[in-house]
């Protein structure tokens, strides 16, 4: 057995439950089953032997099958204060290096402050590595007990009028995935602090931090039970891809910039209304092919397609040509119609115009 020395991780949490039953979720398999991974994996618990000396042994499987198993020797214990045990990965691709975990407890105000500390990283770079996976498992233990849920950790940032904000908050709500919303504008301090080109909507998962809705979204996807947003075959995961590219390339410009918020914002240049008005019946034709006479454009269930598109289609239907231009595609108007029906669309109904 090879210990190693030197780089350490350390990492705190304030957790809004008594420090026994924060304890306990380091002990005991069913509440350690919860959150001793990170998000997107599930965890088994094959040995449990909880005393000094005792052994326990873990294993950790990914959405894709892959499995990842630990193991090691519980050194010390105090119950509800402290917690040290060896941590070991196994299997031959893993490396063969026994490192140590100290888990203190103490009460702060009404709730529990845990501090970790995993010694013994023979470089900066395994160190590094286990903070990434060690934040997404404290991001689930305080889910666990905080009475948000996963609103404690995960954040939505940006303004509840943005389509493409919309979009993020009814993916999460496909999902069942709790979260907080601070309403920002694009540009403002808050926003560069998290998206570094300033637009709405940025994310946050605990120490995560993200930007761009198809990215939020698909990490949202990966880390949370739930609908998947992505279809499960390769023909559908690519039409579901090509329909939000081509949001992004033609149908937002033409549908919000040029002809949305030239009536939100009251702008003057009517030459850009027009080129737009121009443009929006070949794009919604391309729609309605698209939709035939399914309700959805890729795959069997909602898809991140459907959730980048009725947002916009939204908006357009509540402008002066609106019901008009949406009069000549009937496919995109059933489609639009069974998405009003969805509750994620119904919570996320833009307050004002």
């Amino acid at each position: 057995m090879n210990q190693a020395t030197g780089f350490e991780l350390t990492l705190t949490r304030i957790i809004r439950a008594p420090r026994q039953r924060v304890f306990d979720a380091f002990v005991k398999p069913e509440l350690m089953a919860q959150w001793m991974c990170p998000r997107g994996m599930k965890l088994a618990v094959s040995q449990l032997d909880v005393r000094p000396g005792g052994r326990y042994s873990i294993a950790m499987r990914s959405k894709d099958g892959d499995q990842f198993s630990a193991a090691g020797t519980y050194r010390e214990i105090v119950q509800p204060e402290k917690l040290v045990y060896t941590w070991q990965w196994q299997g031959e691709a893993m490396p063969n290096i026994e490192t140590l975990i100290t888990v203190t407890l103490s009460e702060r105000e009404g709730a529990t402050e845990l501090r970790m500390t995993h010694s013994g990283f023979p470089d900066a770079g395994m160190r590094d590595s286990h903070n990434q996976g060690w934040n997404s498992c404290l991001n689930r233990i305080v889910d666990m007990f905080d009475p948000r849920g996963s609103a404690a950790t995960v954040t939505l940032l940006g303004n509840p009028l943005s389509s493409y904000v919309r979009t993020a908050r009814m993916g999460l709500a496909e999902k069942g995935v709790k979260y907080t919303l601070e309403a920002h504008a694009p540009n403002t301090p808050e926003m560069l602090a998290v998206h570094p080109f300033g637009k709405v909507p940025a994310f946050r998962d605990g120490d995560l931090e993200m930007f761009e809705t198809s990215a939020i979204l698909r990490y949202v996807d990966e880390s949370f039970d739930g609908p998947a947003l992505v279809p499960g075959n390769v023909r559908d995961r690519a039409r579901c891809e090509q329909w939000v590219s081509a949001v992004n390339a033609y149908m937002y410009d033409t549908m919000v910039r040029r002809y949305v918020l030239q009536y939100i914002f009251k702008k003057d240049d009517r030459s850009v209304l027009e080129g737009a008005l121009k443009e929006i019946p070949g794009q919604l034709a391309i729609l309605d092919r698209a939709y035939g006479s399914k309700n959805l454009l890729a795959g069997a269930n909602v898809s991140l397609a459907d959730l980048f598109v009725a947002p916009i289609l939204y908006y357009v239907e509540q402008m002066p040509e609106g019901k008009a231009l949406l009069a000549k595609a009937p496919n995109v108007q059933r489609a639009q119609a069974a998405m009003r029906e969805r509750e994620s669309f119904k919570a996320t109904e833009p307050q004002r115009m």
